[in-house]
């Protein structure tokens, strides 16, 4: 008889594409899947806690299903994702005791990391498919415990991304998303090596990396050889990217029809890009660009590295080649003494862009984050004015669409 196996996931995009190489690798073991969690006999939880909500939805079901295994029901029950990555990362060890003191239910707690690429996922829908390009993060926003949960970013190696995709292909998918935390960030580590990449937190001047690492051009597959692109911002050369090859490369797949991407970090997105884009209609015409808040202190205080006015010439900038082009954005009210004033600003952002959506969120404070650990920053605008703040922009960009 076979056991059978149910996964929960909560949160982004990224965690689902996760899901899926769980299952294939359940299914690889002799499980079957039921989508009835009172059926399964192994429960995988794939957790979330880029906010407080969402870690508190994982304890919540977590012991409920203790409270069911108290009276008698036979479940093993694993807790994987963000929440194991942050007490993996947690030296102290402080936030492992946490987790395990909360959650007595979980017979085991396992790093997202172990499970690999070795198995094709196992994917729901038929002719959308999730393709994760690289994992982790290098900008440690203030606000964001994404560093903490998956680590630095990790590219995934160039072939086994086209030759994943084209498989998809011949499986019959005809649409893909390239997943990742800053996927125009993809393949800096690849170029220079992973310890060569600096990030905020590394920098001593005003190189992330030695040039001279990149001045032999980088193979592809194919064996063409290109110059990865130098994005540069602010006077810094970040990183050598090879995002706008890889987005190319895909677009040139026979059988896929369609090709979007998240996240895009705005200080990344290079001139190459831009035209990658624009020369490439399978390139959905709906870019996701995050920009959080509208309001030069905040964005500095969040260390997103432009400003209002930066973010408005990228967005014409994209606009100008791109024909059609719309967008999708990320925004968080209530950030660390974000003042009435100081929002009224991301409102003038919001009106002057004109987004086709966009992922409105209230501040929620999370541990490790600098915010979190800084004493200049203060989680001091009530929960009142943030939820008054949330409605205003649900209203002012989603309401019209819904």
């Amino acid at each position: 008889m076979h056991l059978k196996y149910h996964i929960h996931t909560f949160g982004c995009q990224q965690n689902e594409a996760d899901s899926e190489r769980l299952a294939s690798q359940l299914e690889s073991r002799g499980m079957v899947l039921t989508e009835d969690i009172d059926q399964a006999d192994h429960i995988v939880i794939n957790t979330c806690m880029i906010r407080e909500s969402a870690e508190n939805r994982v304890y919540g079901l977590v012991n409920n299903l203790y409270e069911e295994k108290k009276k008698g029901r036979k479940v093993k029950v694993v807790v994987t994702g963000c929440m194991v990555g942050m007490a993996i990362r947690d030296k102290t060890g402080n936030f492992l005791k946490v987790i395990k003191k909360r959650m007595p239910g979980a017979d085991e707690f396992l790093p997202i990391e172990e499970v690999g690429f070795d198995h094709q996922p196992l994917r729901l829908a038929s002719r959308h498919a999730w393709v994760p390009i690289s994992n982790g993060c290098n900008n440690f926003c203030t606000f964001c415990v994404v560093p903490y949960t998956r680590g630095r970013e990790v590219s995934r190696p160039f072939a086994q991304i086209l030759k994943e995709i084209k498989q998809l292909v011949k499986d019959g998918y005809s649409q893909v998303t390239l997943l990742g935390m800053n996927v125009n960030s993809y393949g800096a580590d690849l170029v220079v090596g992973q310890d060569n990449v600096q990030v905020l937190r590394d920098l001593k001047d005003k190189k992330y990396f030695n040039p001279k690492l990149v001045s032999g051009g980088y193979k592809l597959p194919n064996g063409r050889v290109v110059k990865p692109v130098k994005v540069n911002h602010l006077g810094r050369v970040r990183i050598p990217t090879l995002f706008p090859y890889l987005l190319e490369e895909v677009c040139k797949i026979r059988g896929i029809k369609k090709v979007d991407f998240i996240s895009s970090n705005p200080w990344d997105f290079s001139e190459e890009l831009i035209d990658v884009i624009a020369n490439n209609p399978k390139v959905s015409r709906l870019i996701h660009l995050p920009v959080q808040a509208g309001n030069n202190e905040i964005l500095r205080k969040m260390n997103r590295w432009y400003t209002k006015e930066e973010y408005i010439e990228l967005i014409e900038k994209i606009r100008s080649k791109v024909k059609g082009v719309e967008f999708g954005t990320d925004i968080i009210v209530g950030f660390c003494g974000e003042t009435k004033e100081q929002f009224e600003d991301t409102v003038d952002l919001v009106k002057k862009v004109g987004f086709a959506k966009a992922y409105v969120a209230r501040y929620s404070d999370r541990p490790l984050t600098a915010a979190h650990s800084s004493e200049s920053y203060k989680n001091n605008v009530p929960s009142a004015e943030k939820k008054r703040r949330w409605l205003v922009l649900e209203n002012l960009i989603n309401k019209p669409n819904l």
